[in-house]
């Protein structure tokens, strides 16, 4: 927001010097310090509410991750909020946005909190709270303008795209989206034997959005209706329009479509699916917003039998591997991603805990760290470039039931 300039000192210097000493002396008090120099802070959001126990979280953490060796220092509690399991940083580096997995906001709803970054220490100060316009929002991601905020409301089975006002506060959903439709079958059809993967199949249950590297298609899986749907993005006004003919990709019943990685081409995209545990290979035509699938591929390692559930996939920047992690299996497998885009098993590798809920490749591409839910603790995990294959660096950090984490500076 812009302001007139006096000839001596201005509102927004005098504003600005306060805002400064606030920030300085909120940080003191919540024991922060500033991050050190070569040092990459890190955020973790956490569980502060589940059913029946096994939620020890306090909210947003703060950390500051060391990138020649793995390790994270804990600096302390960046914020306080209700059940942040997904947090994202704004392009500008100023705002942190989270979304806060709750289903009695104005009512019913879930709601989406944005802080401001102390740039010196990390610390955040909440600028609001708004409505998620869905019950249980599980994903935020956003557009790279930084105009809008795209949220995934599971419990909801809806989708929402929320306006990104100047001063990083978020306001009211400029468009909303309900999935509807016939849901997946309660068993996964890719599952391996022995399986009893149940979950989400209820009904409609929206779990992921995001835009493609153009920012012109947004894409949003629904575990429940075992879809990946499609929209044309309206950058100016933030509206989202269903893409002509095939408005959406459709999974095996059951499997549960959860999150999706782009490849560094933008054109190879991979989907994994809870419930089977498996990953999807499509090719995907920027220009029509289209997904031809191409190949499925257990993330379990041959000879698996029995219960898993598949989380998170990530591409390594250098697009030579994929990574999926797997919950109960604790593990992250390892794939090889050949020349023609399909996968190659070649390796998993122990989480060393317990239901890794997310895993994120920080900045420069070395590590790999993994959030373990219920062991409460983040492991770290050194790239091969070449390779791609993981091996521990023997550092463990503890935090509450972690949720995901993400870096100041962005992700690898």
């Amino acid at each position: 927001m812009k302001r007139a300039i006096s000839a001596t000192i201005s509102r927004r210097s005098f504003l600005g010097g306060a805002a400064a000493l606030a920030a300085a002396r909120g940080m003191a008090a919540a024991g922060l310090v500033p991050a050190a120099s070569g040092q990459e802070l890190a955020y973790v959001g956490t569980y502060t509410e589940l059913p029946g126990p096994g939620h020890n979280g306090r909210g947003i953490e703060l950390f500051e991750a060391d990138l020649r060796t793995g390790e994270l220092v804990h600096r302390g509690l960046a914020a306080k909020s209700r059940n942040p399991s997904w947090i994202v940083i704004h392009p500008s580096r100023k705002y942190l946005y989270a979304a806060n997995e709750i289903s009695d906001f104005q009512g019913s709803f879930g709601s989406v909190s944005a802080f401001a970054i102390d740039g010196d220490s990390g610390a955040l100060r909440e600028l609001n709270i708004v409505s998620s316009r869905g019950a249980g929002p599980a994903y935020i991601s956003l557009d790279s303008t930084g105009d809008f905020a795209f949220v995934a409301n599971y419990l909801g089975g809806s989708i929402a795209v929320l306006p990104i006002k100047s001063d990083g506060s978020l306001g009211e959903p400029v468009d909303v989206h309900l999935d509807q439709g016939s849901v997946g079958t309660a068993h996964a059809t890719g599952a391996l034997p022995g399986s009893f993967a149940i979950s989400g199949h209820d009904a409609p249950h929206a779990h992921m959005i995001a835009p493609d590297p153009s920012n012109q298609v947004v894409l949003a899986t629904d575990l429940g209706q075992d879809r990946i749907y499609t929209y044309r993005f309206d950058a100016r006004t933030g509206k989202l329009t269903p893409v002509t003919g095939a408005r959406f990709a459709a999974l095996p019943a059951g499997d549960g479509p959860r999150h999706f990685a782009f490849h560094p081409n933008g054109r190879w995209f991979y989907s994994i699916q809870e419930e089977a545990s498996t990953v999807a290979f499509f090719h995907y035509d920027p220009a029509t917003g289209h997904l031809e699938p191409q190949q499925t591929a257990s993330a379990l390692p041959p000879g698996f039998a029995g219960t898993s559930f598949a989380s998170e996939i990530l591409v390594a920047p250098n697009g030579r591997a994929l990574y999926a992690a797997n919950r109960l299996h604790d593990t992250i497998a390892v794939f090889s991603i050949e020349t023609d885009g399909r996968l190659s098993y070649a390796a998993e590798t122990s989480t060393l805990g317990d239901y890794p809920a997310q895993c994120r490749i920080a900045p420069g591409a070395s590590y790999l760290y993994v959030c373990n839910q219920r062991s409460d603790n983040i492991t770290s995990f050194r790239i091969q470039q070449e390779t791609g294959m993981l091996s521990h660096t023997g550092r463990y950090a503890a935090v509450g039931t972690p949720g995901c984490i993400t870096f100041l500076s962005g992700n690898a």
